[in-house]
């Protein structure tokens, strides 16, 4: 395993669509391996293999199980990452102390989807910014897993909010791109200030 740099918007490699998975192969495992730990060193939910630079159709989330039924609450990331701090504490984690619900998707697709719900995202690639995002409330998506056998995933709460977010990015999506173009303006102004704050602490 090894820790990548997770890119930052407007970097070019965001924008690009990414390729689908031919073979699940080692190759493709070591890359599933390196997305599970930069997120979690990043302390993200999710993590698309267009983050770190490779445009091929990966991705990875850890959403706890309370937040992925059907009739799940939607609740904010800022509750989440207590609960995994939490669970961390308790030993409640997997052996690296992380919390229990790990998804390893390769060519993720997403073939349904109903309902509407508007969530408050943020992003790694567009840090010290949120927005609200309209998503599809509940999906059904299909992909392969980290040995290449088929899965199907019906998700609601915030797993099909977080699927969403990183089945974008492998479409050259962020999420800012799903705002009006006023806020999307102000949104980018307020992350290009946050940016130039964070240059100037280091």
């Amino acid at each position: 395993m090894a820790l990548r740099e997770v890119l930052k918007y407007p970097d070019p490699a965001l924008k690009v669509k990414a390729a689908s998975v031919g073979e699940v192969d080692a190759e493709v495992r070591a890359l599933i391996a390196d997305l599970v730990e930069t997120m979690y060193r990043e302390e993200g939910l999710g993590l698309a293999a267009t983050q770190v630079g490779v445009a091929r159709r990966v991705i990875v989330l850890d959403v706890p199980d309370k937040a992925i039924g059907k009739d799940a609450e939607v609740r904010s990331v800022s509750e989440i990452k207590a609960e995994r701090a939490i669970e961390q504490l308790k030993g409640e984690g997997d052996q690296a102390g992380h919390a229990r619900y790990l998804l390893k998707l390769v060519n993720p697709e997403i073939i349904s989807a109903e309902g509407e719900v508007v969530f408050e995202e943020g992003c790694l690639s567009l840090p010290g910014i949120v927005a609200d995002v309209k998503r599809h409330a509940r999906i059904l998506l299909k992909a392969l897993d980290e040995e290449g056998r088929p899965v199907e995933i019906k998700a609601g709460g915030l797993m099909a909010i977080a699927l969403q977010h990183e089945v974008d990015h492998l479409d050259g999506v962020v999420f800012i791109d799903r705002v009006s173009r006023l806020k999307r303006s102000l949104l980018i102004r307020k992350y290009r200030r946050f940016m130039a704050s964070e240059d100037e602490d280091q």
